[in-house]
């Protein structure tokens, strides 16, 4: 069942990539803002400066959240290096395709960094005839569950 829902989250639903909202904390401060979000092997890649509050956000706690639409991916965030680094390359390749005005003005700046998602939780509505439900992906235990709200 984990499978069928991973791969119905991945290719049905979010495809290769999507603007986010990414939301981070620290010291009781929450913040969220709308991303470039690029998806790769299942996992979720964005750029960014070292100098934005959500980088430094990030650095002090990795805890992160991405939300599309019904879908809400809980994971932890990692730097991966420069957008134009050779180790990047298949993030720039897809981020130059999609968004392709934002790699032009942002990936050559020197301190812009790539950020890496590994998703630990992903949850999202669904409807069958009417009646809402929610489905949990627990990716690090590759299980899933289902909650039925009767309305």
């Amino acid at each position: 069942m984990f499978k069928n829902a991973e791969h119905r989250v991945y290719y049905e639903k979010l495809g290769q990539s999507q603007i986010m909202c990414l939301a981070t904390s620290n010291e009781d401060r929450v913040t969220a803002r709308s991303m470039s979000v690029i998806v790769l092997d299942q996992k979720f890649y964005f750029q960014t400066d070292r100098q934005f509050l959500k980088y430094n956000q990030i650095i002090k706690n990795p805890k992160v959240a991405l939300c599309f639409n019904n879908i809400q991916i809980e994971g932890i965030c990692k730097e991966v290096g420069h957008p134009l680094s050779n180790e990047n390359s298949d993030f720039t390749n897809r981020y130059k395709e999609c968004f392709q005005g934002s790699y032009e003005k942002y990936s050559h700046i020197e301190s812009e960094v790539v950020l890496e998602v590994q998703p630990k939780l992903i949850s999202l509505w669904c409807y069958d005839n009417g009646q809402p439900y929610q489905e949990f992906l627990d990716v690090e235990n590759e299980t899933y569950s289902r909650s039925n709200y009767n309305i």
